[in-house]
């Protein structure tokens, strides 16, 4: 019986597959103004665009083949698009209508032993095309595309043909206008289908994996199936950092969340508390938690300072066994510090160790006495003036001696030392940095821009607006 409900619960968990840690949604309202970037582009681009030959064959009594060379777009009244999430598969819809192109060109026709040349002009009227590109996710974790449908249809069309023997092609002009057309709309849905191959190249070439520092990797795959709503488009993500020196598992998963939609906003991004714990976790992991202090780092001006005679006042019996000897203290997490979100605040609890030394003249280490640092802090975090920035205080701060080789003694005073030295020297250069803040990433050419950051339980939400920029200057 046992063996089956493992098998069911095996199965269940092949089948869902792994939580996202990282959720994105992008709004309607960040559709569209993706949209409307990518038709300036596309608008600006045609200008520059030379069409492939068109080649073909009119077969009516006569058989006469030609050739459309050098086409260029001469004019291009280019309407806005028309952009929507399509639930149905989880696709995006993308619609032209009524777009008018004023083609010129060279034309080539032969009839029999009858040649001719010379150039044209064309006018396409009343363009209609509509693409809808299926979102997937390949093997790799990366958002893929795929064409499922496309179609294009063409109103109208006038075409003037200029140079020798002209007239065999405006006898047939009905026919050559029905055959070109259909050329057109055609080469028009290929060109759709190699821009999206195109685009699917590229995605399939980005990165999921970064190196943040030289210590974390971040592993950004997805890690399921894009989810398309009649308003939304949601991404998970893995959201895992890795230490580069030695990548492990947490002894913890990314629980599920949901993070709202927030349709005034072009994008939302939910941050699990799995994300900064994997990293925590990292840091541990890689005994990269641990710091060592001497006396030199303890400004002149301290009324205690790391030798066995200042100490004394806390630890009677430290001077008189290694008297008039400097320390050092090996500090250091003796389990992974736990982040935690809550509505409105981040809390951290830490459980850390500090191991004396007193320094022999022949600089060999004397083992004193190791104690335990248990700490819980809490911070808020915000977003201002397009600048990520928080706060923190300390909740608690607790010394247990765990172990000593001079002796047992008190630890009252120490543990209140360390609460001064904290609330004294530690927090407010920290606070002072937070205050001050961390700008938010950007791309060349983007930005967020009226970005709003909430804690809430379990994971932080992010909201913002993005705003392309012509002239970058800080990329330049």
């Amino acid at each position: 019986m046992f063996a089956r409900v493992l098998i069911v619960l095996m199965v269940i968990y092949c089948a869902c597959g792994e939580n996202p840690a990282i959720r994105v949604i992008v709004s309607n309202k960040g559709l569209q103004y993706a949209g409307h970037a990518a038709a300036g582009w596309i608008q600006d681009k045609l200008e520059h665009v030379t069409l492939p030959n068109i080649t073909g064959e009119i077969r009516c009594f006569v058989h006469i083949g030609y050739t459309l060379t050098g086409v260029t777009i001469r004019k291009c009244d280019f309407p806005e698009p028309s952009f929507e999430f399509y639930q149905g598969l989880s696709a995006l819809k993308t619609s032209i209508k009524g777009l008018n192109v004023a083609l010129t060109g060279d034309w080539e026709a032969h009839w029999a032993f009858i040649k001719g040349g010379g150039s044209f002009d064309m006018a396409l009227f009343g363009v209609d095309l509509v693409s809808i590109v299926q979102l997937g996710r390949d093997a790799g974790g990366h958002l893929s595309l795929t064409s499922v449908n496309c179609s294009a249809e063409i109103d109208d069309i006038d075409i003037f043909f200029y140079g020798n023997r002209s007239w065999l092609i405006r006898s047939f002009e009905h026919q050559f206008k029905k055959h070109i057309g259909a050329q057109i709309e055609a080469m028009s849905c290929r060109a759709v289908d190699d821009l999206i191959a195109n685009l699917e190249g590229h995605l399939k070439d980005m990165k999921v994996k970064f190196q943040v520092n030289p210590e974390l990797l971040l592993d950004l795959p997805l890690v399921g199936l894009p989810i398309v709503t009649a308003s939304s488009l949601h991404l998970g993500l893995k959201g895992e950092f890795y230490s580069v020196k030695g990548p492990k598992e947490p002894p913890f998963v990314a629980l599920p969340f949901d993070i709202p939609e927030q349709p005034a906003y072009m994008l939302s991004v939910g941050l699990s508390e799995f994300t900064v714990n994997s990293a925590s976790f990292s840091y541990f992991s890689a005994d990269l938690l641990q710091v060592f202090i001497n006396d030199s780092m303890i400004p002149p001006c301290s009324p205690v300072h790391l030798n066995t005679n200042s100490m004394g006042q806390f630890i009677p019996q430290l001077p008189k066994k290694f008297p008039d000897l400097l320390m050092t203290l090996q500090i250091y997490a003796r389990d992974i510090p736990i982040f935690s979100f809550r509505s409105g605040a981040v809390a951290l609890t830490s459980s850390g160790a500090v191991k004396a030394f007193a320094i022999q003249p022949n600089a060999t280490l004397t083992p004193l006495f190791k104690l335990h640092v248990d700490s819980d802090f809490s911070g808020k975090a915000w977003v201002a003036d397009g600048r990520l920035k928080g706060s923190v205080t300390m909740d608690n701060l607790t010394l247990t001696l765990a172990k000593t080789e001079i002796g047992r003694f008190k630890t009252d005073a120490l543990e209140e030392l360390a609460q001064k030295i904290m609330e004294a020297a530690v927090l407010p250069p920290l606070n002072e940095k937070l205050a001050t803040g961390f700008a938010l990433p950007r791309t060349k050419n983007a930005q967020l821009v009226n970005s709003v950051l909430t804690v809430q339980k379990g994971f932080v939400a992010f909201c913002s607006d993005a705003q392309l920029l012509e002239n970058d200057t800080i990329f330049s």
